[in-house]
């Protein structure tokens, strides 16, 4: 029994011991199984996942420009940005499908992209220890399809978007562009590119080791378009006046150029063009200076298209009629240490004749009449020296002086147009409010689904009597390059010194011209400058009226306008003799 005993505890004992050995085992596995699989859990999700598991990021489409017809102005359209990942190629020792080395690949993703060798290669050596390197960016599917072809590793493609603008030069200062991330850089693309970008979607999916796609996980969330921009602009009259705008800047030998074309009835921008101007599809060779929207941007003393508000504010003030008379013998005015000239004596002349003649020493004498802040005060309910606000980066206020004491040439130079500066949307924005009959309307650069309200600044009795002198000066002054066939128009014209770093430049200057139409009834308000024309002539009356006519003419037409012209008025009297009515169309 003893012996039998001694055989047994033996055996018991390494059986204890291994079942000791196993539950330890077990314990261990267990306690690392709940470690992994509790406490643990989120990290090692998080790994699984970044090897495992793409988000991908949906890009959202960018809304579209619009002109007021729907004519498009700025579209996106899907492109391709191919990518690769260099520590992926230069991490593998051979490709054992192919049998090649990272150069090789490289030297065929070289052919296949039209790119040298040992450029590509040394942008892959650069970027070695990156897992993220853009190839190309924004080429067609069918080009990303053949470089796509040569199956190179490392190497994806993704959807991105590029701007496109159908008008080109015509509307690249207004809509401006965006850079290649589809971020607004200029203009109207700048200032609305929150609204315009839209947000960017998600998905997720189970890659393979090559990064391939294998099947969706989770919801997607989709991509948020952007909103569109419909503007105020009608193509067709943005055309006709940058292809006038542009003719005469050639013909003129202008430095540069803008105009403006405003709905009188609604404050609707038609149309807004500039020179030079440059091709947003293709800014390889941009020049700065060329970005400029120089309707809104560049400032400039207005002249004489400022004395149609000096003969408003001497109708407002009760002293002056439109029969009264100033004398403006011998021609000129002393004014202190300066002298105010006029182009010749014109005598005793009422308020129409000054205009018509363009008479400095005439506004002088009315400023001189009036209170001191009489002229500064219709100037500021016209919006001179405040920004228009119609919501464009770098718009400019302008400057409207004012003093606490008027001296008598600051009153003078302000009455017909120096002193001051103003842009050429600001100008136009003034001719409307005239021609709306002193009802000032908000300018805006959207279309307008209501008639906006606004502010009556000038007496309608005033404004209209304004505007019929106006008349004179397309029929019988320095205004008749801007006639138009059958239509009545009124205008003014301007020529003004440039001023430059040692003062006024007299051999440089600006030609201005401002005009309504049909006068009768006002429905377009046009201004056109054009800075330091270097041709035979530089008068407003020469360079800038005949682009209003021009434009003016196929505007009218475009927007189905009947005449207003009398039929006992289909000839006009000029210079004193009964001339067929015509357009001229040189200087």
């Amino acid at each position: 029994m003893s012996i039998e005993n001694g055989h047994h505890r033996p055996d018991k004992w390494r059986f204890r011991f291994v079942y000791g050995i196993a539950f330890i085992l077990f314990a261990v596995v267990a306690g690392r199984l709940f470690y992994l699989t509790v406490i643990d859990k989120d990290f090692l999700q998080n790994q699984g996942e970044m090897r495992a598991v793409r988000t991908e990021t949906i890009p959202a489409t960018r809304g579209m420009i619009l002109d007021r017809r729907g004519e498009p102005l700025a579209v996106s359209a899907p492109t391709w940005t191919l990518v690769a990942n260099p520590k992926k190629l230069w991490d593998m020792d051979q490709n054992p499908e192919k049998g090649e080395t990272p150069e090789q690949e490289i030297n065929r993703l070289a052919d296949a992209m039209g790119v040298g060798h040992s450029w590509l290669t040394n942008r892959f050596e650069a970027n070695k220890t990156r897992s993220f390197m853009y190839l190309k960016r924004q080429v067609s599917p069918h080009e990303a399809d053949q470089i796509m072809a040569a199956h190179v590793i490392g190497v994806t493609k993704r959807k991105e978007y590029k701007r496109f603008y159908p008008a080109g030069e015509m509307t690249a200062q207004v809509v401006g562009f965006t850079s290649i991330d589809d971020k607004g850089q200029e203009g109207l693309e700048l200032e609305y590119n929150s609204e315009l970008q839209g947000s960017p979607g998600k998905r997720s999916y189970i890659k393979d080791l090559s990064g391939n796609a294998i099947r969706p996980i989770g919801q997607e969330i989709p991509a948020r378009p952007g909103e569109n921009i419909q503007l105020s602009i009608d193509m067709r009259l943005q055309y006709l006046a940058y292809r006038e705008l542009k003719a005469a800047v050639t013909e003129n030998r202008a430095t540069s150029a803008s105009a403006v074309i405003l709905d009188v009835k609604t404050g609707e921008i038609l149309a807004m063009v500039n020179q030079p101007s440059y091709n947003p599809n293709d800014r390889s060779t941009l020049d700065y200076d060329e970005l400029r929207n120089r309707a809104v941007i560049d400032l400039f003393e207005p002249g004489s298209t400022m004395k149609p508000f000096t003969v408003s504010a001497a109708l407002m003030s009760g002293q002056y009629n439109t029969e009264s008379i100033i004398n403006t013998s011998p021609g000129y005015l002393r004014v202190g240490r300066f002298t105010i000239r006029d182009d010749g004596n014109y005598g005793k002349i009422n308020l129409e004749k000054l205009l018509e003649k363009s008479s400095n020493v005439g506004a002088s004498k009315i400023a001189f009449s009036l209170p001191p802040d009489s002229i500064w005060n219709v100037d500021h309910s016209l919006g001179f020296g405040s920004s228009v606000g119609i919501g464009f980066p770098g718009e400019v206020s302008g400057v409207l002086p004012t003093h606490s004491r008027w001296r008598p040439a600051e009153l003078a130079t302000l009455s017909y147009g120096y002193g001051l500066s103003v842009s050429t949307l600001q100008l136009a924005q003034a001719y409307m409010t005239l021609a709306n009959g002193g009802y000032r309307v908000p300018v805006t650069i959207f279309k307008q689904d209501a008639p906006p309200k606004g502010k009556q600044v000038i007496p309608r009795a005033v404004a209209k009597s304004v505007v019929k002198m106006l008349e004179g000066v397309v029929l019988h002054g320095s205004g008749k390059l801007a006639q138009v066939p059958g239509y009545q128009i009124a205008g003014k014209t301007g020529t003004v010194h440039v001023v430059g770093n040692d003062g006024y430049q007299y051999d440089e200057y600006n030609a201005i011209f401002a005009g309504i139409a049909p006068a009768s009834d006002p429905r377009l308000v046009m201004v056109v400058m054009i800075h330091n024309p270097k041709g035979r002539n530089y008068y407003g009356g020469e360079v800038a009226a005949p682009v209003f006519s021009r434009v003016m003419r196929g505007a009218l037409r475009t927007l189905n306008i009947p005449p207003d012209m009398p039929d006992g008025l289909r000839e006009v009297k000029l210079d004193s003799k009964k001339v067929p009515f015509r357009v001229a169309q040189g200087n």
